[in-house]
């Protein structure tokens, strides 16, 4: 089959073509370590999670490399640090501990390096050396600034007017610019901030900018070009469109990824999120409600370049699908690979440009042939190694699968039977009998919602 993506850089859906099919390379944006992660952060956790584990299927586990970064060097991070009297240090390994735990509750692979920003300022540096080499970089006043006009196709991912882009870049007025779009590559260190020793001969400890971090760690770990560059549709302009600038520049390439795949805005409830607003909420939030897989078939239930609503209502419509589904498998253990023809199907399906929304369709028709044909054991082992190539019905520790086990061995017949029955009991105010039925199914873990036009609805106890 073939991997087809939309490729933001020429805004169609390409077919992928690795540089080396033994080395295929992906770099993600990570997070910015000084606070738990909100569930907007999750998706382009998820989303590449997916690519992560369709690239291992189609080129082998041992031949893809996935580098997702950890940017704890910020203005951000020094700032909370401050406010809540801890050290610099204690602030990032307690929230990167936190995102850890939070991606590994969704299902996520660990990937294959996550590579931290302080560990990479020798990198830093020379990047910033051979751009000023080059003449694309200059020093003033203790600054190394990116000199934009000194690349004349600055701009191909956004494609924004230059008014725009001036707009977009949140230009800081400074005298010592060039011109007004250049940008920071390195910048002096206040006292009680990190510093380390600057580049190009300037005397003063100093600290890098953001666009570096990510041109410097790519560079390390996946070389000067590589296939994927992926992160949220927030981050095309500037923060990757600097990344090119940078690394194009220094090591003087046509591209410095392949191929650019950004994921569409989150909107909770209809709303942007926003703690202004009040509808602020954490990926950890959400896991005390919540098992983290029903966010994850949540968040996989929309296109990834489509902008997403997260509501409740989707989080019901999943946590009912996953009932359904561990009903279906049962204690059957999964079976992939190449010889199982359904995990053959949801992978041509998110070949696709990652359509999750089409292989979840799909998933449920499988759910039902698995589910009904006599030779169901042998299909719930497919269908279940299936959903494991979206990170679905995993093995995991979170609890789902005790609370899921309890309902595998009710049928939906038996529950409606039940439910019937307590119905008649209290149309007949036999309350004793009625309450007793309500207990009988929490002791196997469904719990009764009896809803205002006189029915009675039912879920898996979270």
């Amino acid at each position: 089959m073939e991997l087809r993506l939309h490729n933001t850089l020429t805004r169609s859906k390409d077919g992928f073509r690795p540089l080396d099919p033994l080395n295929v390379r992906m770099y993600v944006c990570g997070p910015t370590v000084y606070d738990h992660a909100h569930i907007g952060n999750a998706r382009p956790v998820i989303v590449f999670d997916v690519l992560f584990r369709l690239l291992r299927r189609l080129y082998g586990e041992a031949h893809v490399k996935y580098v997702r970064n950890i940017t704890d060097v910020d203005d951000k991070i020094n700032a909370r640090a401050a406010d809540r009297g801890i050290s610099i240090r204690d602030l990032t390994e307690e929230t990167y501990r936190w995102f850890r735990e939070d991606t590994a509750a969704i299902g996520c692979l660990p990937p294959t390096v996550e590579p931290r920003a302080t560990e990479h300022i020798a990198e830093m540096r020379a990047l910033i050396e051979k751009l000023v080499a080059a003449g694309h970089a200059y020093v003033a006043q203790e600054h190394v600034l990116f000199n934009v006009p000194s690349m004349p196709d600055y701009g191909q991912l956004s494609r924004r007017p230059l008014d725009e882009m001036i707009a977009g870049a949140r230009v800081d007025v400074a005298p010592y610019k060039r011109d007004p779009m250049d940008f920071v590559l390195w910048k002096p260190s206040d006292v009680g901030v990190p510093g380390w020793e600057s580049p190009c001969g300037i005397k003063t400890p100093g600290r890098p900018g953001w666009h570096i971090e990510c041109s410097a760690m790519s560079w390390r770990h996946l070389g000067e070009t590589f296939d994927i560059h992926g992160g949220g549709i927030d981050l095309v302009f500037p923060h990757h469109e600097n990344e090119i600038a940078q690394s194009r520049c220094a090591f003087h390439t046509g591209v410095m990824a392949q191929m650019w795949l950004h994921n569409g805005f989150l909107m909770l409830e209809g709303e942007k999120m926003s703690k202004s607003l009040g509808n602020f909420v954490t990926i950890r939030e959400l896991l005390e409600e919540w098992p983290g897989e029903v966010l994850r078939l949540a968040m996989l239930s929309t296109h990834y370049r489509q902008p997403i609503n997260w509501t409740r209502q989707g989080l019901g419509f999943a946590a009912k699908t996953l009932d359904k589904w561990y009903r279906v498998v049962g204690e059957v253990e999964a079976e992939g690979g190449e010889g199982n023809p359904f995990e053959h199907e949801i992978a041509e399906r998110l070949s696709d440009d990652l359509n999750t929304p089409s292989a979840i369709a799909h998933l449920h028709h499988l759910a039902e042939v698995a589910e009904h044909e006599e030779t169901s054991s042998a299909l719930r082992r497919r269908f279940k190694g299936a959903a494991n190539l979206l990170g679905l019905l995993g093995d995991t520790e979170d609890g789902w699968r005790a609370r899921a086990k309890a309902a595998i061995a009710l049928d939906e017949g038996v529950i409606a039977g039940l439910i019937a029955e307590r119905l008649a009991a209290r149309k007949a105010k036999d309350f004793k009998r009625a309450d007793q039925i309500r207990e009988e199914l929490a002791a196997k873990g469904i719990v009764l919602m009896d809803n205002k036009d006189g029915t009675t609805s039912w879920e898996v106890a979270r």
